[in-house]
């Protein structure tokens, strides 16, 4: 791009001198040494190696001792759900949710909403995550969050049927309303909780607005294998057969956690008319002793598996490095065959296979000419990544989310060597513990939802 009279402008941005990771044109993960990365207007412009020179740019980033990866994608979570880290431990998921959870959120606010999603927001860009899926309550409140945060997002208000018709409709406003929103970043979803918690009607309805206003569904299903044998025994049909039966596999849909889809769900998800992905999280599974998503068999049918950490409440933690690392240890340990999940498959499902679960395959998830400029740099220095003899292997089982040092999304930094320039995370901090003690008290018996699968 050149000024009148033939000067070239000034790049927005330019990363230089790093270590690319790359795809080609079967996504396959590959480096570039000594790259240069040349950003305009938010987008990708260039990835050059060999350490051609520079251009000029607005904005320069040494990348030296440093790999330039695509922003890691958290395919779902709760963000606000950060607020209750650690509130109800070693507990099994029923009791979890009944007595603790679901009680506590009864007292939720917009305020508490908001203050635990601004807290989120900051663990992720530390963590290196640019785009998020969340599924909760309260969803204006996140949206504000994440445009003043800078990170992209996929958005769901969570509806239950027992908020009757209006829950529903919740819903497809939100989406309708922010769809698009912070200058793009958002995209929207519709939010039905579970086949547990939303009947059949409810379901049927929203593949019906699914169709009308284009927009795809984030829901939970067959989360466990209990929950799966419990629906045969109750209703002749898996949760994955309830979501085919009421229509919303006609759509897109993204199923998060999925460790009880079973042998015969599998042909039922390959021939779904509407593009179907799976959100696995496995410490969170480890947490409550469930099995594994099946990552091996979706990935036989062409359905991609995105990585996650669902909310902080459940797992800890909003660290999507270590979903990378776990999925691949979980995935040996399940197959037998320390050949599944390679490390290139691992950075795989956290990159490519992560942007086509929430929607994006062709906007992020690689570093490449016409790709949105989310890009992480990860610096790999520390004794603990060091010798490098195999970078994809570094990168899934030595690094750590805190070697992440800078953090861009659409071309803008949110966080340059540790420091957060979009999130004063202190005043989050402070405010948000002054607010726990309401939030947290349970005396008033109430509980927002009954688990019973």
């Amino acid at each position: 791009m050149t000024r009148s009279g033939g000067t070239p402008t000034p790049a927005d941005l330019v990363i230089s001198g790093c270590t690319a990771l790359v795809h080609d044109d079967r996504g396959e993960a590959g480096f570039v040494e000594d790259a240069s990365i040349v950003v305009r207007g938010g987008v990708i412009e260039t990835v050059t190696g060999g350490g051609l020179s520079r251009p000029d740019a607005v904005e320069h980033i040494d990348g030296r001792g440093q790999v330039a990866m695509p922003g890691l994608i958290n395919c779902h979570t709760h963000a606000p759900m950060v607020a209750l880290r650690g509130v109800a431990e070693d507990l099994p998921a029923e009791e979890w949710f009944n007595d603790h959870i679901w009680s506590i959120e009864s007292n939720l606010t917009a305020k508490d909403v908001e203050l635990g999603a601004r807290l989120a927001c900051a663990e992720m860009i530390l963590g290196g995550v640019t785009c998020f899926a969340d599924h909760y309550f309260s969803m204006d409140a996140v949206a504000a969050v994440v445009a003043e945060s800078g990170l992209r997002a996929h958005l769901g208000q969570a509806f239950f049927s027992s908020q009757g018709p209006e829950g529903r409709e919740r819903s497809l406003e939100f989406a309708l309303r922010h769809r698009g929103a912070a200058d793009g970043r958002i995209t929207t979803a519709l939010a039905p909780h579970a086949p547990y918690t939303v009947d059949d009607a409810d379901l049927a309805a929203t593949a019906e607005l699914a169709r009308d206003h284009g927009l795809p569904v984030h829901v939970h299903a067959s989360e466990n294998l209990a929950q799966t044998e419990t629906s045969l025994a109750r209703h002749g049909v898996t949760p994955v057969e309830v979501l085919e039966r009421t229509g919303l596999l006609d759509h897109d849909v993204l199923i998060a956690h999925g460790t009880g889809i079973v042998e015969r769900d599998l042909p039922v998800l390959r021939d779904a008319p509407g593009r179907i992905a799976v959100a696995t999280a496995p410490r969170g599974y480890l947490k409550f002793a469930w099995g594994p998503t099946p990552v091996r068999a979706l990935r036989e049918i062409g359905v991609p598996v995105g990585l996650a950490t669902d909310g902080a409440a459940s797992n800890n933690s909003l660290d999507v490095w270590e979903s990378m690392a776990l999925t691949s240890l979980v995935q040996k340990s399940a197959e037998g065959d320390p050949r599944w999940l390679t490390s290139r498959q691992a950075l795989h499902h956290a990159t490519l296979q992560s942007a086509q679960a929430v929607g994006l395959g062709e906007r992020i998830g690689s570093l490449a000419p016409g790709r949105r400029a989310d890009i992480v740099l990860v610096d790999l220095t520390g004794p603990h990544t060091q010798p490098v003899h195999d970078l994809a292997a570094t990168l899934v089982h030595s690094a750590r989310s805190a070697d992440v040092r800078t953090t861009v999304v659409d071309g803008r930094v949110l966080m340059r060597d540790r420091r957060l320039l979009t999130i004063d995370l202190p005043a989050t901090v402070a405010e948000l513990g002054q607010r726990l003690p309401a939030l947290l008290d349970r005396s008033h018996g109430r509980r927002i939802q009954e688990y019973d699968t």
